[in-house]
């Protein structure tokens, strides 16, 4: 079999990956093929030039085609296994279990360093959606410790193995080296990553409400690698993520017409720049290539 045939057969077995309907069959044409083989070409191109290791899973939430690279290999997810987190948040929320709404007083002792503002406060009461969406906005590391030990660490890992993403470990508190040097790291896999996320778009095991809710969070406005490489006025829902030689980019793109997930993860950078950059190059030639769907008749015309 050769290249096209191959990409043809695997792109028609992932059509019923993801979707909120039976997703459209995935196109098969020679040229639609031809067009996404050069998408994986500069993908590839990109995650070989980084002086680290770059993983991807791209999927198209219309055909639920996915473009991969390493999707099985766990990597550290810094800030963006913060997702976790929201998602039992807001589940336990649906199972009547906490109330978003509960105002909780800052205990000084839960305070860390690193990003966020809550450590620069005195005793700030919050509700805890507030916390949450410090937690998402400004990757707050001290509101997302207060919320680890409203959902509890255990009960997270065990929701997403629950669901199907036993790759996805909450395991430390954030700013614990000490757990960190233990191998206690927060990790998990590009392609379960992408997983959480399609969970999310479609409201799986979500009150409708719950999944739109913790979207508008996610898209609320921040600096991202993701959103950089997508047009303005395109709505990003995502979750970012930065450690010592470690970037990484989540999200829904909500390109109309055509939405998809991207997932980016990078490690072993040997600059954290370097590691932003390949995150915005892989999600610029990712958008570049769904606006060109968006846009066009089956044939290729664009069609305003």
């Amino acid at each position: 079999m050769n290249l096209r045939a191959a990409i043809a057969c695997a792109m028609l077995m992932a059509s019923a990956a993801i979707g909120a309907q039976a997703p459209a069959p995935a196109p098969s044409t020679a040229k639609a093929i031809e067009l996404r083989e050069k998408l994986a070409t500069q993908l590839t191109a990109i995650a070989s030039g980084l002086d680290g290791v770059m993983g991807y899973s791209i999927v198209d939430l219309t055909t639920g085609d996915r473009m991969e690279r390493l999707p099985s290999e766990v990597f550290p997810l810094a800030s963006t296994i913060k997702l976790t987190l929201l998602y039992e948040l807001f589940k336990q929320a649906d199972e009547g279990k906490i109330n978003l709404d509960e105002m909780r007083t800052l205990d000084r002792g839960q305070a860390v360093g690193g990003d966020g503002v809550l450590v620069e406060l005195t005793t700030p009461s919050l509700s805890l959606r507030d916390y949450a969406t410090l937690m998402v906005v400004l990757s707050d590391n001290t509101a997302t410790n207060v919320l680890i030990d409203v959902a509890g660490m255990q009960k997270v890992t065990a929701r997403m193995a629950a669901a199907g993403l036993p790759s996805l470990k909450l395991r430390r508190k954030m700013i614990d080296l000490e757990a960190a040097r233990r191998g206690d790291e927060n990790v998990g896999t590009p392609a379960d990553v992408a997983k959480l996320l399609g969970v999310i778009y479609r409201a799986d095991g979500l009150k409708k409400e719950s999944a739109e809710a913790i979207v508008a969070v996610l898209k609320k406005p921040k600096n991202t690698a993701l959103r950089a490489g997508v047009n303005p006025g395109i709505d990003v829902a995502d979750k970012p993520g930065t450690l010592d030689g470690v970037e990484t980019g989540a999200g829904i793109v909500y390109l109309p017409g055509r939405p998809y997930i991207f997932v980016a993860t990078t490690t072993f950078l040997k600059n954290n720049a370097a590691g932003q950059a390949a995150i915005t190059a892989a999600s610029r030639a990712a958008f570049d290539y769904f606006i060109r769907l968006a846009k066009a008749s089956e044939y290729g015309r664009e069609i305003r």
